[in-house]
């Protein structure tokens, strides 16, 4: 089999850590796989990296970043490649560059355009083991790119699917996909398997154990996803299509993100095209804009209201702040949290919404904000009720059973 293994930062946190990779990967190699390894800088690496920048100047250059945040995971590839090689498994590290991930021009949140797998596959035809350094690529230019957080597993769900690879195993410090976090609520339960779609709604929606956009990507590429531990030998949860008879489950898991902002606009001029012109500049400085309320016009006046990450906040203020002569009044509110119930049974099933909405309102949680889309419901509510929110949700929909 040919298995593409990606191992997250807590994975590699130490020299110990990665010797307890190398003899993993040394397993999986004699058991006689091929195998190409994706690695993460070593855990606290990358901020420690934007600590260094950050004492020479608040706003770096995202080239310059770019050029330091990459060397973290070149660290960690060279030297799990050289513990491999001690145990006499023939081994090669490779940088984003050197394993043919190009991307677009993009600095700090590049998109991969396309993988040449011609060096890795020379590689493996030579027997080695092949360390790819994650998080990292080449744009047209030759200038060295990054994917942004959580990269590491966009290079290894990229690589699998241009190599044709058999398995996609995402290494991480959790051995698989909970109905929610468990550290929340103690009862939650590993799923055996879950769809694209609904691990794409987790994982965006809050869920730490993948990347949004290596969900997606798998989806689109076909590759298989195994989410599993590096500190254990329990087999993990698939990610792939949907299987006949899921939609006979009604909710698959609950999430929760607490990284949220909620921007709300009064006295908007209403007229054509603003709403248009507010969230283009959004976009282009690359502020993720999630639910939007926009009230009726009154006398030519509406409140607009959307959510962005809390990150973002300080960002997207001065943004805004270029409207001035069309917006009455701006509020910002970072006590806020989303709390999500996610299941492809919503399709085929009623009355999902209306018992979430009716748990919370027993607890005398408030509902700000509501989105939904045929397989979530997703609310905005007070940041203090949030984790009461998830356990009270996990128990409403027998999640624990």
């Amino acid at each position: 089999m040919l298995i593409v293994q990606k191992y997250g930062g807590t994975s590699v946190g130490g020299l110990d850590r990665i010797a307890n990779v190398a003899e993993r990967v040394a397993r999986a190699k004699k058991e006689g796989n091929d195998l190409v390894v994706v690695v993460s800088a070593m855990s606290g690496e990358t901020n420690k990296l934007i600590e260094y920048a950050s004492y020479f100047s608040k706003t770096p250059s995202r080239r310059e970043m770019d050029m330091l945040l990459s060397s973290g995971e070149r660290v960690t590839a060279a030297l799990l490649a050289i513990a491999l090689e001690e145990m006499g498994v023939p081994a090669i590290a490779m940088t984003g560059r050197q394993a043919g991930i190009r991307t677009d021009a993009s600095h700090t949140f590049a998109r991969i355009e396309e993988i040449d797998p011609a060096a890795i596959q020379d590689e493996i035809k030579n027997g080695k083991v092949i360390v790819v350094a994650g998080f990292q690529g080449i744009n047209e230019h030759g200038q060295v790119t990054t994917l942004g957080r959580g990269g590491s597993d966009l290079s290894a769900v990229a690589v699998a699917g241009a190599l044709h690879a058999d398995a996609c195993e995402i290494y991480s410090d959790v051995d698989g996909v909970y109905t929610t976090d468990p550290r929340i609520e103690p009862k939650a339960k590993k799923m055996d398997f879950i769809s694209y779609d609904e691990m794409l709604e987790l994982a965006s929606l809050g869920a730490k154990v993948l990347q949004s956009r290596s969900v997606e990507l798998a989806k689109k590429l076909g590759v298989k996803i195994v989410a599993k531990s590096s500190f254990s030998e329990a087999e993990g949860t698939i990610i792939a299509k949907e299987q006949e008879g899921m939609e006979e489950v009604l909710v698959s898991g609950i999430a929760l993100d607490k990284n949220q902002a909620r921007v709300t606009l009064r006295k908007v001029v209403d007229r054509p095209g603003i709403a248009a012109e507010i969230f283009t500049v959004l976009a282009n400085e690359q502020i993720n804009v999630d639910m939007i309320i926009q009230n009726a016009s009154s006398d030519g006046m509406t409140n607009m209201g959307f959510t962005i990450p809390q990150s973002e906040l300080e960002r997207a203020k001065k943004v805004i702040g270029g409207f001035n002569k069309d917006i009455g009044g701006m509020d910002f509110d970072e006590n806020v949290c989303k709390v999500s119930v996610v299941g492809v049974g919503m399709r085929s099933h009623s009355g999902v919404a209306a018992l979430a909405f009716s748990t919370l309102a027993k607890n005398n949680i408030n509902i700000e904000m509501i989105s939904t889309s045929e397989i979530k419901v997703s609310m905005i509510i007070n940041e203090k009720y949030g984790e009461l929110a998830v356990r009270t949700l996990h128990d409403a929909y027998q999640l624990d059973k």
